[in-house]
């Protein structure tokens, strides 16, 4: 792959900065401590890390409640370190991608705290969205509900204005249609650019523009969430906001090697996800279709097939995920009785987990993913198995949490920080604790522990993306050529030259299906010439007709 088209079939680290390593010894992680894991990540074999942010913020929302776009918050290190940071992950081979949020600032921003001084109307308040309430000002302007549960109004001072912040009410919404707000983030992306940033994803893509009017969308009166799936919806996934992709797309081709996007785009229409990556916009969205289905063959055959179709339109490349820092771990989810992700609903109202189950068949997708064509994403920690913690009422800090009062379980479960040994006060994390209690016991499945361990789940990840980099068929944005199953709840699909996949997501084991050299499982037993159940297996055969559709004859 070119190096400048490097974008499209990388394997990219999701990086929770605050739960990775903590080089200061407060308890929160930071660049310093992402400095020294630089040989972790380099040994795993990621071509890049997407650091969630680390700008200057009052992290009422875990850095998404910016307040310097410019500055890093002096827990995580400086501008200077994080330069160093860039640069010693280019000497590694590892690209960085930061995270921007453009929808929101924090309520401690500049911009906000001078609209909060200015009146009605003014140049201040127009650069987010101010409105008077209606009833004189007694009630919200419409019936928009905010993500985290609620209203997205607040009111200004037991005025007649109110804001509105389809997030927390720290995080106000900003008006696009203001060429200040504009203008301001196109110089932020050259700011970061020109400290040899590679790319940044987009937190919330979709939502930046809304709906002349601010429109009510008809909730009833006893609503909780917002309902993001709505067509014409007043702000999300607005026509208007490809204009300002479109603005973006130029200044990130301006550099060379050029910088590219990802964007977090939650839309359920193919056809309107694949315009963020029209060859004038986004490089690439992230693929929330894939990451949210059910652990069944059908399931995930479909996902893959809408999935390639939808990016195949716009000639963009195909992403993969399992899970990030918003959801649940893809152990946890696997490890209950219904496997699909439930927006809305997680934690203990979804059913017990069997994390064996669910590692098990993490082990499986993992090799289903990294096998697949296109980009891939690593959710730190996925790599080590680990579950979702369950977190003490009193240590909760998610928004989420605090909103709903209890009724979200939120997502501070899927944040704990790495465990890197099997002892010390955070397990290898820092020197003192961490700013999320870990759950007794966390060390057993630490990088220490199963770094020495060839069965481990660090060992399939590392052995499965070694041979990503080296196996012809692997990598790249080929398309894949499906075989024919030996039972429905089977895929088996096939790349060249050479490659071959079998995933039994069944609870019987069933015989190899392909001709081939066993070149890694996720289960020992494939070497005994059987997949076993919610196994997968990755083999290497001899390019003929007997193998080109992936099954064999006879």
């Amino acid at each position: 792959m070119n190096s400048a088209q490097w974008w499209r079939d990388a394997v990219i680290y999701q990086l929770y900065i605050q739960s990775f390593a903590d080089g200061t010894a407060d308890g929160v992680g930071d660049i310093a401590g992402l400095r020294g894991r630089i040989g972790y990540l380099s040994a795993l074999g990621v071509d890049a890390i997407w650091i969630t942010p680390w700008f200057h913020s009052p992290l009422r929302d875990a850095g998404y409640d910016v307040a310097d776009y410019r500055a890093v918050h002096p827990r995580y290190g400086s501008v200077a370190e994080a330069r160093a940071l860039i640069d010693e992950c280019h000497g590694a081979g590892i690209r960085v991608l930061l995270d921007i949020v453009p929808n929101h600032t924090s309520s401690d921003h500049a911009w906000f705290a001078e609209a909060l001084r200015s009146a009605p109307e003014s140049a201040a308040r127009d650069r987010y969205h101010f409105r008077p309430g209606r009833d004189g000002g007694q009630r919200p302007p419409n019936d928009w509900l905010s993500v985290f549960g609620g209203p997205a109004w607040t009111r200004v001072d037991d005025g007649p204005e109110w804001y509105l912040h389809l997030f927390d009410a720290s995080q106000p919404d900003l008006n696009w249609d203001n060429g200040q707000v504009r203008a301001e983030f196109e110089d932020i992306l050259r700011y970061w650019f020109d400290l040899g940033v590679d790319g940044f994803r987009i937190d919330v893509a979709t939502a930046l523009v809304k709906a002349p009017g601010l429109p009510d969308l008809g909730y009833p009166d006893d609503a909780l969430l917002a309902d993001l799936t709505r067509p014409d919806h007043p702000h999300r996934d607005r026509d208007e906001v490809h204009e300002i992709y479109r603005d973006w797309r130029k200044i990130a081709d301006s550099y060379y090697p050029p910088r590219i996007f990802a964007a977090e785009a939650w839309l359920e229409d193919a056809e309107r996800l694949s315009r963020y990556v029209r060859p004038d916009e986004l490089h690439t969205t992230l693929n929330l279709l894939y990451l949210k289905s059910a652990w069944t063959a059908a399931s995930m055959r479909d996902a893959i097939d809408a999935s390639m179709a939808t990016t195949a339109r716009v000639g963009a490349p195909t992403t993969w995920g399992l899970s990030n820092h918003d959801i649940e771990r893809v152990v946890t989810r696997y490890g209950r009785a219904d496997t699909r992700r439930r927006p809305g609903v997680a934690g203990p109202e979804l059913g017990p987990v069997d994390e064996h189950l669910g590692r098990r068949r993490a082990r499986a997708a993992a090799l289903l993913t990294l096998a697949l064509p296109g980009s891939a994403y690593i959710y730190q920690g996925d790599e080590l198995g680990l579950a979702d913690a369950d977190v003490p009422e009193h240590a909760r800090q998610d928004p989420i949490w605090v909103r709903s009062q209890g009724r979200r379980w939120g997502r501070d479960g899927a944040r704990i920080p790495l465990p890197w040994t099997t002892d010390g006060s955070s397990y290898g994390f820092g020197e003192d604790g961490s700013w999320l209690p870990q759950p007794e016991g966390w060390g057993a499945n630490a990088v220490s522990v199963q770094e020495g361990d060839d069965s481990s789940m660090l060992w399939l990840y590392r052995r499965a993306l070694s041979f990503r980099r080296t196996h012809s068929a692997l990598g790249g944005t080929d398309r894949l050529h499906w075989g024919e199953a030996p039972r429905d709840d089977v895929l088996v699909f096939t790349r060249e030259p050479g490659f071959g996949c079998v995933v039994n997501f069944g609870t019987a084991p069933i015989p190899l299906p392909l001709d081939g050299r066993v070149l890694l499982s996720s289960d020992e037993s494939a070497g005994a010439g059987v997949v076993p159940p919610d196994g997968a297996v990755w083999l290497d055969f001899e390019h003929s007709e007997q193998t080109r559709n992936g099954v064999r004859n006879g």
